[in-house]
């Protein structure tokens, strides 16, 4: 067999993937020829559970570990995959939810919301550009949040996440506009409330699912697979005339 039989027709990177949406993702694109970096800050054996499967379903595996919020993380992130000459997706899922109040919000929380989120985006896509827009059809998912489209009474009020959000899909933007003369598309995806799994960290308890529930038109949170339906879509060739775009996944919650 010739040796480029065994190369990766198609290498993609996603962070936050040790379980929920990113696990999901991993799981779909899971296939022979695809090599898939998977990314965690520190849940290692969650994350390895996530490889053995990719692997058992033919694709390669490689595990990277660290914090996104520390400023030399995302260039070593980049260093690892560029060693494979390759990127040709990346999917920024990486992320979490604070519900600390403005008026309690102190610098240093919201400092590590801008780093963790937006930032990490910022020197990911920074670092991957060369290798993107080298890619035969590159790809850049960013996952956002309803918390940065929907502030009512009642509903979640999370001024961090919201604001790194926000600064995320405007940041999505302004690398669509960068990437378009390379036809990298670059786009985020914004779920509504989504269910977690066993002993995931959750911003809602039981109570909060249910009151979230009954917010939302289709009466239920959505599910993980769902969200990585949508971004495996923006992934695909059939998705290559979009870009610039925040998409709605939420149950009917922007309406």
């Amino acid at each position: 067999m010739n040796n480029r039989d065994n190369e990766p027709q198609r290498t993609i990177l996603v962070t936050g993937a040790a379980s929920g949406i990113g696990a999901a993702l991993c799981q779909r694109l899971a296939a022979p020829g695809t090599s898939l970096f998977i990314h965690t800050r520190g849940r290692r054996t969650s994350v390895e559970e996530v490889a053995e499967a990719v692997r058992a379903k033919g694709g390669q595996a490689h595990v990277l570990l660290g914090d996104l919020a520390e400023t030399p993380v995302a260039d070593e992130l980049i260093a690892a995959v560029a060693k494979t000459g390759r990127l040709d997706a990346l999917v920024s899922n990486a992320g979490f939810a604070d519900k600390t109040p403005l008026a309690t919000l102190d610098d240093e929380a919201l400092a590590y919301s801008i780093a963790a989120m937006p930032g990490a985006f910022h020197r990911l896509c920074r670092a991957a550009m060369p290798l993107l827009q080298a890619a035969p059809a590159g790809r850049v998912v960013a996952v956002s949040s309803f918390v940065a489209h929907r502030f009512q009474l009642g509903g979640a009020a999370m001024p961090a996440s919201a604001a790194a959000k926000a600064g995320l899909e405007a940041l999505s933007r302004a690398l669509a506009v960068d990437m378009a003369p390379y036809r990298v598309t670059v786009n985020c995806v914004a779920p509504g409330y989504v269910e977690k799994q066993t002993g995931a960290h959750s911003a809602l308890d039981v109570e909060g699912r249910a009151r979230a529930a009954q917010r939302i038109p289709f009466g239920r949170l959505g599910q993980p697979d769902e969200m990585a339906a949508l971004i495996e879509f923006l992934l695909s060739p059939e998705a290559g005339y979009i870009t610039g775009q925040t998409i709605h996944s939420d149950g009917g919650m922007s309406l």
